[in-house]
């Protein structure tokens, strides 16, 4: 009895666990996710010839590994040309806010896996995407099970470009 009541009680244990640590105060997100509005839906993002291109190889290389194209959707572009905008601001190659964005895409647009793949100082689409393919975590995102996903790139005040790459599977 003591077995079964366990077995019960447990699995409610862990969601309750879970919830309330999205909702802890050590998050220096929880202000900004008040203020912010998280479920509008970005229908309009203008992508670069460089974006496109970098779109464009990634899914000549999925699909000649046998492997779907995906779809770009521009709200994951602009989202990830927001932690694009961070980088720069922070002068800093990182995931951070990655959960943040993670369920705003979730929220969203109802995806159930959300990846990200980022890079910094590659002058051209092609030497992010070598870069990205010689990693394996990289490498894993590229060819993972996914069906959709955005590109931005964007360039510091000294010229360096950064690169995020944020995959999801719908």
């Amino acid at each position: 009895m003591k077995t079964t009541l366990r077995n019960a009680i447990l699995p409610v244990a862990m969601v309750l666990a879970f919830a309330l640590s999205m909702v802890s105060c050590s998050s220096d997100s929880s202000e900004e996710s008040a203020a912010q509005p998280t479920a509008v839906l970005v229908q309009n993002y203008d992508y670069s010839a460089s974006e496109l291109e970098l779109a464009d190889l990634i899914n000549e290389y999925r699909v000649s590994i046998g492997l779907n194209a995906l779809q770009t959707i521009n709200h994951i572009s602009y989202k990830s040309q927001e932690h694009n905008e961070y980088m720069i601001e922070k002068n800093a190659l990182n995931h951070d806010l990655f959960q943040e964005r993670s369920q705003n895409i979730i929220q969203v647009l109802g995806a159930v896996k959300v990846n990200e793949n980022v890079a910094y100082n590659y002058v051209e689409p092609s030497s992010a995407l070598s870069a990205w393919l010689r990693s394996p975590g990289h490498k894993a995102n590229i060819e993972g099970d996914f069906t959709h996903f955005g590109i931005s790139i964007r360039e510091n005040a000294n010229g360096k470009k950064y690169y995020t790459n944020i995959f999801i599977k719908k």
